[in-house]
């Protein structure tokens, strides 16, 4: 029998950003005790405080800046996953970042898909969150990112992610998998069912979500 499930919703906070149902559909991944399935990618601290997700990916196309996680961190109500480099930001200052992470309260840290596997393998050294990988390309070499000592995979493909995350659990059947959903149900439950154990759900920049507030604004008032 489905269970009935009680929900408050309030007046001030009604139009919380909603992650997509369908995500409930994953297994979710367990850390720390909490399990999550629903992870919003975002730096927007007043989206972060305003979604339902289970937890925030925290990466950007910038040298990664322990004040940049550190906010994030500190508004947030669930898990964030930082991200330490591996791109421009490599090497030792990647370490240095991940480190910084724990110390803040970060969940798990996130490696770009270019950092080398010795990177990695520092990271994993210094660290008892998670190690994130991320990987963007078919090309690849999933094993090694393992090897090295990465602890959840980040599938990141675009058009191809759901064939990715298939390819990657015929290997790997009991490896932890992240990966992004897609713009529609369809495209989030054919990830899922490819295999993934987590959804990552691009919410709605401020700008959209503004322009829809102005605009029943001005319906309101014409």
């Amino acid at each position: 029998m489905k269970k009935k499930v009680p929900a408050y919703k309030g007046t001030l906070r009604d139009h919380t950003i909603m992650c997509p149902y369908c995500i409930s559909e994953c297994s979710g991944i367990r850390i720390f005790g909490k399990r999550i399935k629903s992870i919003a990618f975002s730096t927007d601290v007043a989206i972060i405080k305003n979604i339902n997700a289970d937890a925030i990916i925290a990466v950007y196309p910038f040298t990664p800046q322990a004040a940049i996680s550190q906010s994030i961190i500190s508004i947030s109500d669930v898990p964030v996953f930082v991200g330490v480099g591996g791109g421009l930001t490599g090497g030792k200052r990647s370490v240095r970042l991940a480190l910084q992470a724990e110390h803040q309260g970060a969940y798990g840290v996130v490696v770009n898909a270019p950092i080398a596997d010795e990177v990695i393998t520092e990271i994993k050294r210094v660290v008892d969150i998670p190690v994130i990988a991320t990987i963007a390309s078919v090309h690849t070499d999933v094993r090694r990112k393992l090897e090295a000592g990465a602890d959840i995979l980040n599938v990141s493909g675009a058009a191809a992610t759901a064939s990715m995350v298939a390819e990657i659990r015929k290997e790997y059947p009991d490896v932890a998998i992240i990966a992004t959903g897609g713009p529609t149900n369809e495209s989030i439950l054919e990830t899922i069912e490819a295999g993934a154990n987590a959804i990552t759900y691009t919410p709605p920049s401020n700008g959209e979500l503004f322009a829809r507030t102005m605009k029943k604004y001005r319906e309101i008032n014409p």
